[in-house]
Parts: structure tokens; sequence; C-alpha cells
């Protein structure tokens, strides 16, 4: 059998030029290129009449070139060639840019068959960056091309290309992965078969059967080791905290109410302390809803049972805000909190350490610097990880290892819908706070055009001078799900070109807004590469006032708590997905003040642009949100950051899968009850799959 795990690089035509680039699409082995999945498909087979064009549309012309290619050089690195061509019906200008090779290959007189994008102009048809092919040719037209997740970095041609290689290198060698009981009862393809038709289709009837065989083998493989997961967990004894330690003592103390769902989640988390199989319970919850307040009463019900807490948070400045919450209030209990961060000084980690291990520190919060084998318990009770999808499974195990089968809470902000949550987080019970504190203003929420930007900058300038403070968030570039084509460039000037990573476009950013736009008012930045030290500089001097207007990447869309902030700017927003963009509002409307969201965006962008835009208006609900983020985007990207524990979906959308899914899990679930652990025989391709996929932390 073929090696799967083996370079990329070696796969022919690649090489270490390439294997670099599509490394940055996290292609590394000839197994990722493989399972590389197109997001949608091109028909290059329908052939239309000049004249029946529609603007916009991605269609064939078969067309005679009736005008020699002529070729402007419109600035340094910028060429434009052009030539006319017609059929029956009209004429239609075609255009590439910087392809001056492109002259040597079409010739005058000739019929050729052209593949692209139709713009209509005062009644001018054009055609941009074609491919083509002479017409008893079928290299780039004449079929059904798949299209995929791409860059700047690397073009559709060389993925394709990369892929069809690698599917003949296997041909013959693909080992099945299913059970072959599995692929007759539910008439599943083979896996060769499968992944040969899911890249390259010769019909549609062919592209739906693989997806179904693909799709239902990846959703099966995680229900078995959430099953397993959830098995795992229920055979260990935990910790039975005190029944007479009241969590009212906490409650009656704050200065503010507890809303009502907050009040059931925290009957559900005491039900749970209080029985002796280990509690593992997600804690959903929108932006402000008030889910720290939670943890920190389950804390104290855990310290004063005589536990210590682990309090995981993803960032510096999330981990020292949550530090002084707990602080103000647990501390009248005298229940002693420690932080523990990547920056901590040697000698105050050294000190923190000892504390933590005699039982000195009955609380400790920290970001990933609590996983390090130094960081040692006396009697841990409970963990609680803040922003689930930022750590996963195998982050969560490994720091309830530190303790005898603690009692485990996930919180997260980004919210899911429940039947989703109930799939994904098959091994955890799961609560939701779905209810926002009384006084939570509703933020108001503007989707507007370049057009606007006068007026935006206008009612920035008037709540700065009210005492106010302004977030203005801009995508990182290489975001940008497309390559960037040079036809884009071409169009967006020099702003795209220089700015291809995140710093180049956050500084940019600034410069326009400190020296153009607002030069009376004190604009800083902060972005992903900046030295956590740097940043959580910028971040204190801004929620102590100091500075006016932050401009940032999406370094600010967790956790920080500014109330003084009222108004979120967000540039380019079609580029973010709905969860995101929700995450980031959620920024502001967190003082007194009523708060302002402005979704600026490109004019020209897709439906898909306009329908978030429109979402977002109306509705500030989290869950209605994620709903209608999970069906325009499906579970590609629906979390934001790479799921760690749980394998990304490569294929499965699970608001398009949900019945197969439904039906995938009562499978899981019979096989599970037939043979526990996967032992027999007949169910080792399917134990070796789980154990390829989520490592061995499930089967131990």
């Amino acid at each position: 059998m073929i090696d799967l795990k083996q370079n990329v690089q070696y796969v022919k035509t690649v090489g270490p030029n390439k294997a670099e680039a599509l490394n940055s699409l996290n292609i590394y082995t000839l197994e990722d290129l493989l399972t590389y999945y197109p997001r949608e498909y091109e028909d290059r087979s329908k052939v239309k009449k000049i004249a029946d064009l529609v603007e916009g549309e991605d269609i064939s012309i078969e067309a005679t070139v009736v005008q020699e290619i002529t070729i402007n050089r419109i600035r340094k690195n910028m060429t434009v060639l052009k030539t006319i061509v017609e059929d029956s019906t009209g004429r239609c200008t075609i255009t590439w840019f910087n392809q001056t090779y492109i002259k040597g290959q079409i010739k005058r007189g000739q019929t050729y068959r052209f593949f692209g994008k139709v713009t209509k102009e005062f009644n001018k048809i054009e055609m941009r960056s074609p491919v083509f092919d002479e017409i008893e040719k079928q290299k780039n037209t004449g079929k059904v091309v798949p299209v995929y997740p791409a860059n700047y970095k690397i073009t559709q041609n060389t993925i394709r290309q990369a892929v069809q290689n690698a599917l003949t290198m296997v041909k013959g060698n693909l080992e099945e992965t299913l059970p072959e009981y599995l692929c007759t009862d539910y008439q599943l393809w083979e896996l060769e078969k499968a992944i040969n038709q899911i890249h390259f289709p010769d019909t549609t009837q062919n592209r739906l059967q693989a997806r179904k065989r693909l799709v239902f083998e990846e959703l099966l493989i995680l229900q078995l080791a959430l099953l397993e997961l959830k098995g795992s967990n229920e055979k260990y004894l935990g910790i039975q905290f005190d029944k007479n330690v009241k969590m009212s003592d906490v409650i009656n103390k704050l200065p503010f109410s507890l809303t009502k769902a907050q009040l059931r989640v925290l009957e559900e988390i005491d039900h749970d302390m209080e029985d002796q199989k280990p509690m593992n319970r997600l804690l959903q919850g929108d932006v402000g809803s008030g889910k720290t307040v939670v943890s920190i009463i389950s804390a104290y019900k855990a310290i004063k049972s005589g536990y210590q807490v682990a309090i995981m948070a993803p960032t510096a400045i999330l981990a020292t805000q949550h530090f002084e919450e707990f602080k103000k209030i647990l501390e009248p209990f005298d229940i002693k909190c420690g932080l523990l961060l990547g920056a901590t000084k040697p000698k105050e980690k050294q000190e923190i350490l000892a504390q933590l291990e005699k039982g000195e520190i009955d609380v400790l919060i920290g970001t990933h610097a609590l996983f390090t084998e130094k960081v040692v318990f006396s009697k841990l009770g409970l963990v609680v990880t803040d922003e689930q999808h930022r750590f996963g499974v195998r982050q969560r195990e490994a720091i309830a290892e530190k303790g005898n089968h603690p009692d485990v809470l996930v919180m997260t902000a980004t919210p899911i819908p429940r039947t989703l949550a109930l799939i994904l987080y098959g091994d955890l019970d799961i609560s939701i706070i779905d209810e926002l504190p009384p006084n939570r203003k509703k933020i108001e929420t503007f989707a507007v055009t370049k057009r606007m930007e006068e007026r935006v900058n206008n009612f920035i300038r008037k709540n700065i001078k009210e005492g106010r403070q302004i977030y203005v968030v801009c995508p990182l570039v290489e975001e940008k799900e497309e390559e960037t084509s040079d036809e884009e460039l071409f169009l967006a000037g020099e702003l795209i070109q220089n700015a291809k990573a995140d710093l180049k476009a956050v500084k940019k950013w600034t410069e326009i807004y400190q020296k153009e736009i607002f030069p009376e008012f004190k604009v800083a930045c902060v972005y992903g590469k900046m030295k956590p030290k740097e940043k959580d500089q910028v971040m204190q001097e801004f929620k102590d006032g100091k500075i006016d207007i932050l401009i940032s990447t999406t370094v600010i869309e967790v956790g920080v708590n500014v109330p003084n902030a009222s108004v979120m700017v967000i540039e380019n927003s079609e580029r973010f997905g709905l969860a995101q963009l929700h995450q980031l509002r959620g920024r502001v409307g967190r003082g007194e003040y009523q708060s302002y969201c402005i979704l600026k965006y490109d004019s020209k962008c897709s439906q898909v642009g306009r329908e978030r835009m429109k979402i977002m208006q109306e509705t500030n609900d989290g869950f209605v949100i994620a709903e209608k983020d999970l069906e325009l985007r499906g579970t590609g990207e629906f979390f934001g950051t790479k799921q760690h524990g749980l394998p990304e979906f490569k294929i499965a959308n699970l608001f398009v899968d949900m019945p197969m899914l439904k039906s995938v899990q009562s499978i899981a679930l019979k096989i599970e009850a037939e043979d526990k652990g996967l032992k027999q025989e007949k169910n080792e391709k399917l134990r070796k799959s789980v154990d390829t996929k989520f490592g061995q932390s499930i089967s131990l």
C-alpha cells in the first residue's frame, strides 16, 4: 500500500516551492492533498451564444478571433491584453492581465472555446481572464472542473494538477477505510472511486454518490469517537462536592441580580458537582450573558469543599480580566487567586507554583501556561476552560489529568445551534444561558457602503467628543478565500498589492485613520504578530481611556471588556463570517452607553456577503446568527479557528447533512452497543480510523 503520510512535495509537478504554497492551505502530505475537497464546481461544458450572455455568469462561448491581441503596459508589473471575438450573434471583448504569453497562443481567424465571467457595461460585452482551448481540445474547457478553497499564493490550476497527479500515484493502491458490511448495507462506493469522482466527477450523479460515501465516513468516525470518549468519562468515579456548601452564599452578596437563565444553569452545575460522576458540561452563552460569574460561583463551591480550581483562558488579556473579576468576588470569602501567564516573571512564577503545590492558592487562572508539567496542583477539583473552540478535547484532558477526574466546565461565547452542539460535543452535557442581563442595551447595527464614509466618520467624531472610544477592525488580507487575481490587483490598485500580510493591512489602516481622517485623536493598533507584552500594553491603555480609536485585526474578538467603547467599525465586513461579525460586535455595548456596530462593505460583494449584512442588522441573537451562518457557509470555517481535538470537517456540511448526521448517529450507537471499543475483526478498519483521526487519547 502507498504511504499517504509522505510529504506533498514528492507529488509530481509539486516540488519544494509549490509545497510551501500548499502548506499555507494546511496541505502537508499526500493524504491532505487527496482529501482537500473542492468547494464547488464549474460546468465548462455548457456553451452559450454571445447575444444570450448574462452579466456576472461564468459560461463558455465558442467564437472566432477577429482582431490581433493588443498589449498595453498600464504601470510597472501590470500589463493588459485585449482582443475581440465573434460568433453568429455578436461580438465580445476578451481581456487578460499580466499574461503576455497568450499573444503567441491565440491566432486571428481561429475559433476557440473561452470560459470566464461575463461583464456588461454600456451594451459592451466583456470576458475577463478566461481560460481557453482550441475547439477539438478539452484541456481547460468542455468539462466539469473542481474549484478549491485557495489563497493568493497558489492558483486553481496548480491545485488541480497536483490533485490529478496524486490520484494517479495512488491508483489501485488506496486502502479501503470502511468495513465491507457498511458499504453493502448503506450502498456506499469504495473509497478510491469516491475520491476520484469527488475531484473530477464524470456526472452530477457521480459527484453526489461520491460525496455521500465521504460524508458518511467522516460523520461516523466522529460519532464513534465521541461515544467512546463519553463512555470513558462515565466509567470513572469523580468528586462529590459538599452538599452543605451553598452557591447562594455568593449569589446573595453580588452587587447585581442574576438572570433566570444563570440561576437555572447554576442549578444544573450544582447537581453535577454533588454527583459522583465527573461533570463534563458545556456552557453556552452569548457575548455578555454572564458566563464568567457562573464559573466564579461554581469555583466557590469547589474551593469551600476543599479543592482547587483551574481556569484556562485563550489570551493573556482575557486571563487577566478573569483574574480581576474572580479576585473581586472571591477574596471577601478568604479565597486566594493566582495568575499564571507565559509572560509571568520567572521568580514570581516559581513562587506561584510553590504555593499551588502546597495548596495555598485556591484558584489558578492562566493561559496555555497551565498545561506545562511544572504546574502541579495539591488537590485539583474543577477545571474551567473559556472559549472552548480555542482548546478542545485533548487539551481539556491534559489539564484534567492534573487532578483525579476533576469536574470540567467548558464555556463558549461562540453560539452553536443546539442540535449541532449535541453532536459535536457528544461527550458533554449542555447548558445554555439564553438571556442577557436586563441592563444590556441592544447594539444598533448599520451596514454601509463607501458612499456613507463621511457620515460614518462624523458619527465617530461625535462619539469621541462625547467621551466614548472606538474599535476599528480590519480583516487579514490572507484570510481572503480566493486567490488575488491580477485583475483584482489591477482594479484595486496598490492597496491590495501592498497589503499581503495582516501587519501591512493594519498599519495601512492606522495611518489612514491617524493622518488623513482623525489627526486630532489618539489612534493605536494591535495585530496578531505583535509581542504579547506590547499587545497587552496597548489594550491596557485603551481600557484606561488613553486611546480614542483602536485599529485591530480580530485579535480583539475574544473577551476584552471596555465599557466605555461604544462604536465598533468593521472594514470590509463582507470578508468575515457571520459568527465572527457577531463576536466582534459583542466587544461594544458593555457599559451604560448606547452602542453601535457599523459594517462597511463593498457594494460589489457577493450575494452571501449582502445576506450577512442583512442578518446582522435584523438580529442580535447569537443562536439565530449561528443557524444562519451554518446555512450560508457550512461548517468548514464555522468555528473561526481550527477545532483542536476534533478534526475539521473536510466535506460534511452540518446544515445540509443534518439528515445523514442523524442516521449516522443511530448507526454509531448500534455499532457501539454490539461492539464496545470496536474490538471485533469486522470493525478493525473503524478502530483504525478512529485512532488515526483522534490519536491514541481516546482509545486509552
